[in-house]
């Protein structure tokens, strides 16, 4: 019962005293605010990155060449130095070949589900009368609509014949569609189109359009929106006088499949051709390893902007301590009086404690609906779904408790000690 009127008496003092009490939460306000406004950004951005690459496929591992770090050399005053690091385009003999890749298909049978592959043709614009369109154009094979999660919005794929002719044709986002066709798909299906890359102009014929979908941040406006033209591969290749030639590839694996330990066993399949390669080397990674990572800095990020963020409810917590001992100097009579009629130094500590407590309380409850209102605001503006948690409202509560307990004991122990005859007195 003690507590229960305890609390009464703290929130009586809350309400006589609006302004003051307002002024002192404040910085109990903005500091849990800022705290969860963030985390819930952080969350929201760190969800959106881990479901984009889930969606591209987190157990699938990019393989491609990579310059070889130059190796150290010690002079004889024990110094060393590195050969030129700069960077270097692989050369004819330094691609994969057709026959590397099939041979590691063939070895790997039950960890390779296919191999998805592209290759760049470069960017430009599409003009229609005074319409454009921003793309790159980029080739590909069979096994990439297999490794990338691309939604059809009329037409078809690009066809097995089409990908194994390296025929002229192309899949355009609806981004394209809406700014050189007014969006009707029906009209732009079957149409041919120039794409002006650097001096050259390439012809295609639309077969599909595909829903974009943007997958970062972007200030850009949907009409200037840079979309990707997929086109067969082969066309890519022949273009780019690369045919049978591959920079980097990925492996769509099969269910089940170890992505670190067949990272290794990639590796180790290609050292074979590599080994005595003096400019490059075989790299891989997975999209899982990505995913981790990214998600471990944005955590790492949030944490430290939420520690700087916290530093105003530390003003806060000084905030309350203050108001708390001009209350205790505002009632020192009223202390005197329950001590005179036998109250213990424990249950003034106790109500003042609570009096503190119910102030932080109060403070994290508007700090924390503040905070999710402009972290869902936030990720709104950034284009992505909010993702507030219940683990960071639960602890900015029990934090707010804290900070009552901690910088309200010193007022309340004050006013326990008192002398209730210099209490009675005081004027």
């Amino acid at each position: 019962m003690l507590i229960l009127e305890n609390i009464a008496l703290a929130f009586t003092a809350l309400i006589s005293n609006k302004m003051r009490s307002l002024l002192t939460m404040l910085g109990i306000i903005i500091g849990i605010g800022s705290v969860i406004a963030i985390v819930t950004v952080g969350n929201s951005l760190s969800n959106s990155i881990s479901s984009s690459m889930e969606s591209m496929g987190a157990n699938n591992i990019m393989v491609g060449l990579q310059q070889k770090t130059a190796e150290e050399e010690t002079t004889e005053s024990g110094m060393t130095f590195r050969g030129p690091d700069g960077y270097r385009e692989p050369e004819e003999e330094d691609y994969f070949t057709r026959e590397m890749l099939q041979a590691y298909v063939e070895n790997f049978p039950d960890q390779v589900k296919t191999l998805s592959i592209s290759q760049s043709l470069g960017q430009g614009q599409v003009t229609r009368g005074t319409a454009y369109a921003n793309v790159s154009l980029t080739g590909v094979n069979g096994g990439y609509f297999m490794g990338t999660d691309i939604e059809m919005v009329d037409g078809n794929q690009l066809s097995a014949k089409a990908l194994s002719g390296g025929n002229a044709v192309a899949m355009v986002s609806d981004y394209f569609v809406n700014n050189l066709y007014a969006g009707d798909t029906k009209e732009a299906l079957g149409k041919e189109f120039e794409v002006l890359i650097g001096r050259d102009f390439y012809t295609l014929t639309i077969v599909g359009v595909y829903k974009y979908q943007q997958t970062m941040m972007s200030f850009t406006s949907a009409k200037d929106t840079q979309t990707v033209v997929y086109v067969p591969l082969g066309y890519v290749q022949e273009k780019n006088h690369l045919v049978g030639k591959y920079s980097d590839f990925t492996v769509v694996t099969q269910t089940g499949t170890d992505t670190d330990s067949f990272i290794t066993d990639t590796k180790r399949f290609f050292d074979r051709w590599y080994h005595n390669n003096k400019n490059m080397e075989v790299g891989a990674f997975s999209m899982e390893s990505m995913v981790s990572a990214l998600t471990d800095m944005m955590d790492k990020v949030s944490i430290a902007i939420s520690v700087i963020a916290g530093i105003s409810l530390l003003v806060g917590g000084i905030g309350v301590m203050n108001i708390m001992m001009v209350s205790i100097s505002e009632r020192t009579r009223e202390i005197g009086t329950r001590k005179a009629l036998g109250a213990t130094n424990g249950s003034i500590r106790l109500q003042f404690i609570v009096e503190a407590m119910v102030l932080c309380l109060v403070g994290g409850i508007f700090g924390i609906l503040l905070g999710i209102g402009g972290g869902a605001l936030g990720a709104k503006l950034l284009g992505y779904e909010a993702s507030p948690t219940v683990t960071s409202i639960l602890v900015s509560l029990l934090f707010s408790l804290a900070i009552g307990v901690f910088f309200g004991f010193y007022p309340a122990n004050t006013a326990a000690q008192m002398n209730p005859i210099d209490a009675l007195r005081y004027e």
